[in-house]
């Protein structure tokens, strides 16, 4: 039988060893799946690599992760906010790698991953400083650059609700990066508010089919 929903937050993580890639979810702090990342921290894994929308917001979530001097580098698209301290103190102190991604681009690479294309051609970046060494090339008349895609080890995201399979449903603006992230890794971990017996979802809401989900963790909590 198969069941994606046995394990418990430790043992879910258990596999992430020093040196990985790992997406995590969010838009800010929506759909943050901030306690898959206080336990990947209490996890103890190193040389990190994060891919995320930003940088981290105050001191929790990816913040408090990068806190600890253990992400190596980070691919996202808006580094720097008000309450990006954390990550501005690892930047100019030169101890953390920055990849800055556009993010459209950024969308866009992590679901060539998903689908599988081997690179995609976007006009997004081109005579930037962005483009430099980058490969470039005219299509019907307008500019384009080469970029690759964005694979994970791992993706930590935040569902609503979930079943034994793997299938999940999102709430409101919280969907944001999970279903992408979660068909553009390895192994994908997924924080839900509930799991549900098998067939109460339905198949008409069900935004991230299971087979792109490795393991269902039920962690309560307020709504976000």
């Amino acid at each position: 039988m198969i069941d994606k929903s046995k394990c418990n937050i430790e043992e879910s993580l258990s596999g992430i060893n020093d040196g990985s890639t790992i997406m995590i979810g969010g838009f800010g702090t929506a759909g943050q799946p901030t306690e898959l990342i206080e336990a990947l921290i209490d996890q103890g894994a190193r040389d990190l690599t994060i891919v995320n929308n930003n940088a981290g917001n105050g001191d929790k979530g990816l913040a408090a992760l990068l806190k600890t001097g253990r992400v190596r580098k980070i691919i996202c698209s808006f580094p720097r906010q008000a309450d990006s301290y954390e990550f501005d103190k690892l930047y100019h102190a030169k101890k953390i790698e920055l990849e800055l991604v556009p993010q459209g681009n950024l969308v866009a690479r992590i679901e060539a991953a998903a689908s599988g294309l081997g690179a995609i051609f976007t006009p997004t970046g081109f005579g930037t400083l962005l483009a430099a060494g980058k490969e470039s090339r005219l299509i019907n008349g307008k500019n384009y650059i080469l970029e690759y895609p964005i694979f994970a080890d791992f993706s930590l995201i935040k569902a609503f609700r979930g079943d034994r399979w793997g299938n999940l449903v999102y709430r409101k603006s919280a969907r944001n990066f999970g279903p992408i992230m979660a068909a553009a890794a390895r192994c994908t971990i997924a924080q839900v508010q509930e799991v549900v017996p098998l067939g109460e979802l339905d198949p008409e809401n069900i935004v991230t089919p299971g087979i792109f989900v490795q393991h269902v963790v039920r962690i309560g909590g307020a709504l976000s």
